[in-house]
């Protein structure tokens, strides 16, 4: 990949946002409003769509919008495993249709992906450009083969930012997990050889408009700054919990039975975005501002 291709230089007023509902997605429909940013975003999420049919398009190209952001997946890692034909529904066959609707309406497509469309060698540090090659599992394979649709269909209009490890306040993620399971048994065992760098994400909300915002078309490496293992983020979000007395052992992946195998060492590195000057702080303090917006929400 060589220099980021340019758009026009203002920002993206007509924005269709799939996936609203979503970690991502909600974060998403805050930040396009934010800063009395005047934009007209229709903001479209299952069940009102389904990503999986042709009609999509057609919903797509109606608003006449600039930029579509698609911040939809299947994200379920391991039920990918048994339910192979709907993540690659929803995962490939979607992002086509996406595409399509870009395709018509002239617009540009923001596709969000992901850390594991590499191999994660050990040792290995993966910028922008770097060959993919996806091994983990379905889940890993399907966002492969999605970037490769939106590289082959839209011919360079396109933005494609890929992340890793995303939480956000709400819902399920690792951090809810990590503190139920110190609450219900009293000490843990984390795995220790899996790298990766935990992103919140209203932070890469904010990045992602300030992307599309940007013009710059390209591939995109966005997460928050630093990575750690899965042990020492659960160590650290146990700290900044104020649950720091709990016990942490450290494991192998081997010793914590999954239906796949992430890999091991899939840290991306934000060398294309930092360029345009658009970086994340580090994750240790992105994460205290995610507590710090669990203690407004009345969670801690």
């Amino acid at each position: 990949m060589g220099e980021p291709t340019k758009a026009a230089e203002h920002p993206a007023e007509r924005v269709v946002l799939i996936g609203y509902r979503g970690q991502l997605g909600s974060a998403l429909l805050k930040s396009l409003g934010a800063g009395g940013a005047d934009r007209n975003v229709l903001a479209l999420d299952y069940p009102e769509i389904d990503m999986t049919r042709p009609a999509i398009i057609e919903q797509v190209c109606d608003h006449r919008p600039q930029v579509v952001i698609n911040a939809a997946a299947w994200t379920d890692v391991d039920g990918a495993e048994e339910k192979q034909e709907a993540c690659y529904a929803i995962n490939v066959l979607g992002i086509k249709h996406l595409a399509t609707a870009c395709q018509r309406s002239g617009a540009a497509l923001l596709h969000v992906s992901t850390n594991e469309v590499f191999p994660g060698q050990p040792g290995r540090f993966y910028r922008e450009w770097d060959t993919t090659g996806a091994r983990s599992g379905v889940y890993a394979r399907t966002k492969e083969a999605a970037e490769k649709v939106v590289t082959t269909m839209l011919a360079g209009r396109f933005y494609i930012t890929r992340t890793a490890w995303l939480y956000n306040n709400g819902g399920s993620n690792f951090i809810t997990k990590i503190l139920a399971a110190a609450e219900k048994h009293g000490a843990l065992r984390v795995v220790a050889d899996e790298f990766g760098s935990p992103t919140y994400a209203p932070d890469l909300a904010a990045a992602i408009v300030e992307l599309i915002d940007s013009g710059h078309y390209g591939i995109y490496h966005l997460t928050n700054n630093g990575y750690c293992t899965r042990h020492q983020w659960a160590v650290e979000l146990l700290r900044q919990a104020g649950r720091a007395d709990v016990p942490v052992t450290a494991i192998s992946s081997a010793e914590w039975y999954r239906r796949t195998s992430p890999p091991p060492h899939a840290i991306i590195l934000n060398t294309a975005a930092a360029a345009l000057g658009i970086t994340l702080r580090p994750w240790q303090d992105a994460l205290a501002a995610y507590f710090e917006q669990e203690a407004v929400n009345g969670n801690r």
